[in-house]
């Protein structure tokens, strides 16, 4: 990429100040970005990274400070659109009712005449195969029918796609939030093509991984400001996280003692005919691993709805289950985050059928200090908070209950890595007290941290890795391999 295209402004937030009542969400933050280049944006839930994201996509109008495309002062939804702005969010904007091609017609208008659906339908494969390459995503399929991860595929694929020009700055927040490993890295690649021909990407992820090897330059925000703005290179880590406010911890949980004790709390026989049985003991963080869309959500559907009925709630909760999909099966829009959290302690919240509104408040304050949910009141609305502060309303629900095994569909979706760190404290705490967790995660850092680990593949379970023997390369071997179970 040339000199020239560096200097070239895209996009440039300057001095910009919103407020939501008493909430200062930017406080003066400054954002530039360049053609030709990936800028990562860090920084905990909270900081002010969706906000700036919203007034950089037109979407949200400052209350001070400037916004200007291409050196141009403009404002709006369409001014952005028609400078080249493109934006995939956190919670994703497909219609589920829609098919993959009307809702790429629906991003871009310009496709038009009678044969617009060869043409849409052409223009999302294009660039789904060309982004991930191997995918088997049908673009007649309804959004609806297809998993989280291909949601996000096809959302990205689309947003990267152009009719008549491509895109100049695409913002991706969360982009790999349900994508496994594999994809993870295609997406990265592309990242990185797409930057050297021209192109300019905001990425935000908490994987910290990912900003470090893509980004060409990485900007810190905290409690609404820009407190760091420096070369990539200049950052490891551990100075990324100190900058965001954090100190890493180096050493990892101890896990639980291998030896299986007393009567499994929960069971399942090999699923599809084939393959390993499934067995949780009292105390253990069970993970589930394996490549995306290989049966792990199911697995945990199955053993919730083994113990639970699927239409009318029992008198004793004996699991929990943290959704990972929060929009659809995770939170109830309409409502306050106090009545989010709440909702499935009500049993042991109410006295003659009436829910003790003092009980219910106390818990709310309880789990917010403790899981830090960043609100001033918690009968705000639940769509006022950051979707890792959401994120966190699930996982207190859950563990709010007195449920004793907790089931866990990739709960850290969108949760900063300060969060993450009190987050696995209190998991390993209320394991050592003899609760049981079953955890599918898509983060590889979060499956090593578990006491046994189920590799599923086509569905079924092919390996049991144990302690020490929980690695990268050992889960990615059975992945992709028949394994010691076939």
């Amino acid at each position: 990429m040339t000199e020239v295209l560096k200097r070239d402004e895209v996009v440039a937030a300057r001095g910009v100040r919103v407020t939501f009542g008493a909430v200062k969400a930017l406080d003066g933050a400054d954002l530039v970005i360049h053609s030709g280049e990936c800028v990562g944006l860090v920084g905990h839930n909270g900081a002010g990274k969706s906000t700036i994201v919203n007034v950089i996509n037109g979407g949200l109008t400052p209350h001070e400070g400037t916004i200007t495309y291409g050196g141009q002062d403009e404002r709006g939804i369409s001014a952005a659109r028609a400078n080249g702005v493109r934006c995939v969010f956190q919670e994703l904007s497909l219609c589920p009712n829609l098919t993959v091609t009307e809702n790429a017609r629906i991003m871009h208008p310009d496709l038009k005449g009678w044969n617009w659906r060869s043409g849409a339908l052409a223009l999302v494969e294009a660039h789904l195969q060309e982004i991930f390459p191997g995918h088997s995503i049908d673009g007649d399929s309804t959004v609806d029918d297809l998993s989280i991860a291909e949601r996000q595929m096809v959302e990205i694929a689309i947003s990267f796609a152009g009719t008549d020009k491509k895109p100049k700055l695409v913002i991706l927040d969360e982009p790999t939030s349900s994508l496994d490993a594999g994809l993870a890295a295609q997406l990265m690649a592309y990242i990185r093509k797409f930057v050297s021909e021209g192109g300019s990407v905001l990425l935000i992820s908490h994987i910290l991984g990912e900003i470090l090897s893509t980004s060409d330059r990485i900007v810190v925000m905290k409690d609404g400001r820009v407190t760091a703005d420096r070369a990539a290179g200049e950052f490891s880590t551990r100075s990324l996280v100190e900058a965001m406010g954090n100190v890493v911890r180096e050493q990892e949980w101890a896990r639980a003692a291998a030896t299986k004790t007393g009567e499994p709390v929960l069971s399942m026989p090999p699923r599809r005919g084939h393959g390993l049985a499934f067995e949780a003991y009292r105390g253990e963080m069970i993970g589930l691993a394996g490549l995306g869309g290989h049966g792990q959500t199911e697995a945990l559907l199955d053993l919730y709805l083994d113990r639970n009925s699927n239409w009318w709630p029992t008198r004793r909760r004996e699991i929990a289950f943290v959704a990972g999909d929060r929009s659809l099966n995770g939170t109830f829009p309409l409502w306050s985050i106090l009545k989010n959290l709440s909702v499935a302690s009500l049993g042991q919240l109410s006295t003659n059928r009436m829910v003790d509104r003092m009980r219910e408040e106390t818990l709310g304050e309880s789990w917010k200090k403790r899981i830090e949910i960043r609100t001033p009141d918690m009968d705000n609305r639940i769509l006022s908070l950051s979707g890792g502060n959401q994120q966190k309303v699930l996982f207190a629900r859950a563990l709010a209950t007195t449920a004793d095994i907790v089931l866990m569909d990739d709960p850290m979706r969108g949760v900063d890595i300060g969060t993450k760190q009190e987050v696995y404290d209190i998991l390993r705490s209320e394991a050592a007290n003899g609760r049981t967790f079953i955890w599918y995660s898509t983060e590889m850092d979060e499956i090593r941290l578990c006491d046994r680990v189920y590799v599923f593949r086509e569905g079924a379970i092919m390996e049991e890795l144990i302690g020490e023997d929980i690695t990268e390369k050992n889960i990615l071997a059975a992945s992709f391999s028949e394994g010691a179970a076939a």
